[in-house]
């Protein structure tokens, strides 16, 4: 178990950021503040104690073309996000892959391992892999690695330009499908 994080002073910036970000959607939630070098998925969950199957990660993309383009999409950790296939279908392009970390800092504003869907550019497709909104509750990156958010998946829909994509990841090779 992880020491208690003092709230008062704990990343009182990317807080307040996120709290905008999300009491604009008028939707229920939960913070948690995290140690930071405890915000990537595995040890974070280890750490805390939540179901990896209940962690939904948010990952940058970009399709290779004049210009790029890029969307956020968001699946459940065990899962493996299908860029080869359904990512490149829905951005059009004949390639596609895992944005850079720098430029998912430079589009998003946020930091690999605290990415959020909450205050993303409003021009940015978000896409959820339809697993995510079977589950009852998911914790969701908090926008830096000191924050992550609780809140039920359908809350994710408040956001503009969401949508939900059946078969946006598949299972990673080796396990089974996540509990519902």
């Amino acid at each position: 178990m992880t020491d208690k994080i003092d709230l008062a002073t704990h990343d009182p910036e990317g807080r307040d950021r996120l709290v905008n970000a999300l009491d604009e959607l008028g939707i229920d939630y939960e913070l948690f503040a995290c140690d930071p070098a405890l915000a990537d998925t595995a040890a974070f969950c280890a750490a805390y104690g939540f179901a990896p199957e209940d962690s939904a990660n948010t990952i940058l993309v970009i399709g290779k073309s004049d210009p790029p383009r890029y969307a956020a999409c968001v699946v459940l950790a065990p899962n493996r996000l299908d860029v080869n296939r359904v990512v490149r279908e829905r951005l059009g392009t004949r390639k596609a892959s895992f944005a850079a970390s720098e430029s998912a800092r430079e589009i998003t504003g946020m930091e690999i391992g605290g990415v959020t869907v909450f205050g993303l550019p409003a021009t940015l497709p978000i896409w959820i892999d339809a697993r995510v909104m079977d589950r009852e509750r998911i914790v969701v990156g908090g926008g830096s690695r000191s924050w992550k958010v609780i809140l039920a998946p359908g809350d994710l829909l408040a956001i503009h330009g969401t949508a939900i994509v059946p078969g946006l990841a598949t299972d990673a090779p080796g396990a089974g499908s996540p509990a519902g």
